[in-house]
This record gives structure tokens, C-alpha cells and sequence, in this order.
């Protein structure tokens, strides 16, 4: 299973994006929606997908919405931080996603695509108590929803290839082609070489043809 960073930082990536969206919403009274936005194009956001220690480890929730206010509207936000007991529902947001997004290895902003804001806010009510391997089948199946295309189908298609000229110019069987594209293979679980070939032939990197979550168990090997 490929994760988005090591698993070392992942609690500290729940705790600053769950502060993050708690200060923001709460304290700063910014829309949910729209410091999903800001954070969404943020640079902060690229640096936590990708388990940057220097912001994962080294900012503070608070800190991440000042960087992100200063970033998207060039002003500085002082807004004190207020004292607070429990967790808030956009805490718990914040939390969740950041814990999809390390396991899924997918970027925020298809995540929220997917999921809408308004959608993890009801889902605040019935799953906050849950383990958090119930947010991850359930926000999984609705990013394979929204995304029903396999990498592999859409670097072919962007490429201009049919299944049968990829077959024969990759050395990869048509059959295979097929069944990694209707997931009844997982290419996942496919040799490197395979998927070397299959990656070199349409310019781009393995790493491209890499389903990003692999929640749910599949069978099939190469």
C-alpha cells in the first residue's frame, strides 16, 4: 500500500489541519467552504500532502491560517486564538481528511471535489465517534464515484492510444490492458516491468499509473 508520507507525521498532519479549519470557521468566522478554497490552492496545502516536516511538525493550525489569509488575500489575520473545550465538528473535518488524504495519497482538492464540505459536515453527526477506518470506506467509495476512471485509461486516452496499439508497442497483452482498466485487475499488484512498460510507452512515470487508495481488498495479480 503506497501512503502519501511517513506514517510518523501523520498525527501531527490530523492535529494542524484540525485546528486549522476549527480556528479558521470558529475564531476567525470564515465559511467552511471558502477556507476550503483558499486552502486548497495554497502552497500549505501541496507542502502537507506531501508530509513536509517543516510544516507538518513545525506550524501550529493557527500559524497554517495566517500563512493561508496572507497567501490568498495579501493581509495578515490576527484574530487571538480562544480558549476551547473538546473538539468541533470542523475540527474533526480537518482531522479526517488530513487521515484520507496521507492513506489515499490523493490531493486535497479531488478529495473535496469529491466530498463536498457540506457532506462531511453531516457526516460529523454519525461517524465523529467511529473509528476512522469507517470515514476512509465511506469517502473512498464516493472519490472512486466521482473518479470512475482508472490512470491507466486516462493517460491512454490523453495519449491518443487504443488498448490494442498500447498492447502492442508496450509488450503488455491487450487482455491485461482491459482488466487493469476495469479494475478487475489491480495494477497495483502488478510486476514493475509491466507497469514500466506500460509507463514508458505513454511518457509518463510509474508512479502516474498508481491507483491512488487501496481501501478495498482486490484480487488479481500480474
Amino acid at each position: 500500500m503506497i501512503y502519501a508520507y511517513h506514517e510518523m507525521y501523520l498525527t501531527k498532519a490530523q492535529a494542524l489541519l484540525g485546528e486549522a479549519f476549527d480556528y479558521a470557521v470558529n475564531t476567525c468566522g470564515i465559511p467552511g467552504e471558502d477556507f476550503r478554497k483558499m486552502f486548497c490552492v495554497s502552497p500549505m496545502s501541496k507542502r502537507i500532502q506531501l508530509g513536509d516536516p517543516a510544516c507538518v511538525a513545525g506550524k501550529s493550525g493557527i500559524e497554517l491560517v495566517r500563512d493561508i489569509i496572507r497567501e490568498a488575500k495579501g493581509q495578515d489575520l490576527e484574530v487571538e486564538p480562544e480558549e476551547r473545550f473538546g473538539r468541533s465538528a470542523e475540527y474533526w473535518i480537518g482531522w479526517a481528511v488530513a487521515y484520507y488524504q496521507w492513506y489515499s495519497d490523493r490531493k486535497f482538492m479531488d478529495i473535496f471535489e469529491a466530498v463536498p464540505y457540506r457532506d462531511l459536515e453531516q457526516m460529523y453527526h454519525t461517524l465523529h465517534e467511529a473509528d476512522i477506518t469507517k470515514f476512509v470506506e465511506i469517502v473512498d467509495a464516493r472519490v472512486r464515484a466521482h473518479y470512475p476512471e482508472t490512470a491507466l485509461k486516462r493517460r491512454r486516452e490523453i495519449y491518443g492510444y487504443t488498448q490494442k496499439q498500447l498492447a502492442e508497442d508496450s509488450g503488455v497483452s491487450l487482455r491485461s490492458i482491459q482488466m487493469y482498466e476495469q479494475r478487475h485487475k489491480d495494477i497495483n499488484k502488478a510486476g514493475v516491468e509491466t507497469v514500466y512498460r506500460l509507463a514508458k510507452t505513454l511518457g509518463c512515470t510509474v508512479e502516474d499509473l498508481i491507483e491512488r487508495s487501496c481501501y478495498h481488498e482486490r484480487t488479481g495479480e500480474d
